[in-house]
């Protein structure tokens, strides 16, 4: 039995997310669909965190099983060839068979976009936040940088269901939280590198940073949301378009 491993990017715009679910398009149902049409075998593919729907990808790892002799390269050109347009193999390689893309994961990095301008381009609309309205940048920047280390979550969290499938903890390590602006395009941009997020875990935290930025809350408050263990102290959750995953990384 050969284990592969997939680096995939996706538009999640017109998908309910990654996980398989019955009448919904997904992510992973359509490659595990593309999969059974090309090896001729039911294939369980594993995502190493499930984004939620309408998020996007530049950098998803998935490995799944199989006992076909496909070769690697072969696996990468059908799949794009089975897959839609808005689903993309980048790589795809043989992995030791005790490999893991979700419990192996060391940390994920997802970046979240906001369009500042006063009018969103038609060509960004799908992969950003639009948010016309004056921003404290530097508010922001101290806000996200309380979110660093290991805390419990749970004020940032949506129904204690989070992404990696652990509901017991919502203790989280942050190791990075910062805000970049890119002014050329006029656009912010939320970075957060962790272990694991829960989940709506870094759209809640947007909500939140957005309303540090606009004056409705000071940067000190992230630290009384955190303590306060209480999902409503928090601010809303931001829309989905504008997260995206975009590094995924391992031991090795």
């Amino acid at each position: 039995m050969r284990n592969i491993r997939l680096i995939l990017a996706y538009d999640g715009t017109d998908f309910r997310g990654w996980q398989r679910q019955p009448g919904a398009p997904t992510i992973q149902g359509c490659l595990e669909d593309a999969l059974r049409k090309l090896t001729g075998a039911p294939t369980s593919v594993c995502g190493s965190g499930r984004t939620d729907a309408g998020v996007h990808a530049e950098h998803q790892v998935a490995n799944f099983h199989t006992e076909s002799s496909i070769p690697c390269a072969n696996f990468l050109k059908a799949l794009n060839d089975l897959l839609p347009p808005t689903v993309r193999i980048k790589r795809a390689e043989e992995v030791p068979a005790d490999f893991h893309a979700r419990y192996h994961v060391l940390r994920k990095t997802y970046r979240y976009r906001i369009a500042t301008a006063a009018v969103c381009s038609p060509l960004l609309c799908r992969y950003v936040c639009h948010h016309p309205y004056p921003l404290d940048r530097a508010r922001m920047t101290v806000a996200a940088q309380l979110l660093e280390g290991e805390h419990d979550f749970t004020s940032f969290a949506a129904a204690d269901e989070n992404e990696d499938g652990d509901e017991k903890s919502c203790v989280r390590r942050i190791f990075r939280s910062r805000i970049l602006w890119r002014p050329m395009s006029s656009i912010l941009i939320y970075e957060v590198t962790g272990k694991g997020f829960l989940r709506y875990m870094v759209r809640n935290i947007v909500g939140t940073l957005l309303e540090v930025g606009g004056g409705k809350r000071a940067p000190e408050d992230i630290s009384d949301i955190l303590a306060a263990r209480d999902r409503s102290c928090a601010g809303p959750t931001a829309p989905a378009q504008g997260l995206c995953l975009v590094n995924v990384e391992y031991a090795e």
